[in-house]
């Protein structure tokens, strides 16, 4: 019984490539107590599996938190699934604003001790006790209040690329940073203010709701579903965008263009820019933004130490990183010190 992914990346871009399927990128995410993580895991396992289904799963306790993808003509069979299960039933489906075949090219679902690193002790507060939440129409209203408090729930690198008018971008490296600082960046209008927030999907406003309801706020709102479901909203109804940029998104694509304009510039020569890539350099892999011209003068690359690197043999370039564990250098997402331009 296979409960494991078994092929590689590049198998499987090559197997996706030549079943030529058109392929649909969705996300989901829903708290619920789940007694078994592991037991649901494998079930999820073996059910998605025979989809065709490839993405990033996460199953705790607390429930579970989904990007992937599945060719488009089992969707309604994955759905059948998902309602089959009482918690998952007529869970909301955030599909892709923008498609790609390739977004995901393995299928992982992991136990983890939460669905959403942050940091928090549930038990001390309510977490079912949440924020109101608002969708494009009312959302757009509210955040023209002079009495409401915008605030953007993600780390800087992906309000770097995109985010909305006048909102407050907390400048840190993880989710679970940026709840004592909000919290006290505006302990002073915990009455007066509506604070409203918003993230991708809508998961880590449903925590940070609660969260800040438990603290002393007042009138705490969340967008419901995101900025994908926002921009969906938008699109099908005619209404006024206020997004500026992209929607930074956790896969292949990277990002989802949801306005024309460019906020963001390349890390390595301060030209207007907002396409995210990795190092070329595995011994690296640093997340940075960098344009077509410094991409072609670096070989990709996000200094002249990884440009000389690559460079070399392959066996040297794996005896060189052996033993490296790079993920907290990767994660800090163009703070490195070899690039000239940041945030």
């Amino acid at each position: 019984m296979q409960l494991y992914n078994t092929l590689s990346a590049e198998e499987r871009k090559e197997l996706i490539a030549k079943a030529g399927k058109d392929r649909l990128t969705i996300s989901f995410y829903q708290y619920a107590r789940i007694e078994d993580p592991g037991k649901f895991r494998d079930e999820l396992f073996l059910q998605w599996d025979s989809m065709e289904v490839l993405g990033r799963i996460y199953v705790a306790h607390e429930g579970i938190n989904a990007q992937l993808s599945l060719p488009a003509e089992n969707f309604q069979r994955f759905k059948d699934h998902l309602d089959s299960i009482s918690f998952l039933k007529d869970v909301r489906l955030n599909i892709a604003i923008e498609q790609d075949n390739f977004s995901f090219l393995k299928l992982k679902v992991k136990v983890r001790k939460k669905i959403v690193a942050d940091g928090l002790n549930d038990s001390t507060f309510d977490v079912t006790n949440k924020g109101v939440h608002l969708d494009a129409i009312r959302f757009n209203e509210i955040i023209e209040d002079p009495n409401t408090v915008l605030v953007d729930m993600r780390n800087h690198y992906e309000s770097e690329i995109g985010h909305f008018k006048n909102a407050v971008t907390p400048d840190v490296d993880t989710f679970r940073d940026s709840l004592p600082i909000i919290e006290e960046d505006l302990k002073e209008h915990k009455e007066d203010k509506n604070l409203v927030m918003y993230c991708t999907g809508g998961i880590r406003c449903e925590k940070a709701s609660a969260y800040y309801k438990h603290k002393g706020f007042k009138n705490v709102y969340q967008l419901e579903g995101g900025i994908i479901n926002y921009f969906r909203q938008v699109d099908e109804q005619g209404l006024e965008n206020k997004f500026i940029g992209k929607n930074f998104v956790f896969d292949e694509r990277r990002s989802e263009r949801i306005s024309d304009d460019i906020i963001a510039q390349c890390h390595q020569c301060g030209k207007p820019c907002d396409t995210h890539v990795n190092c070329a350099n595995d011994g690296c892999h640093l997340l940075f933004i960098q344009c077509e011209e410094c991409a072609a003068e670096m070989d990709a690359c996000c200094s002249d130490r990884c440009k000389e690197i690559i460079a070399l043999p392959l066996e040297e370039q794996r005896r060189l990183r052996k033993g490296k564990n790079q993920s907290n250098k990767i994660f800090k997402k163009g703070r490195s010190e070899a690039l000239l331009y940041k945030k």
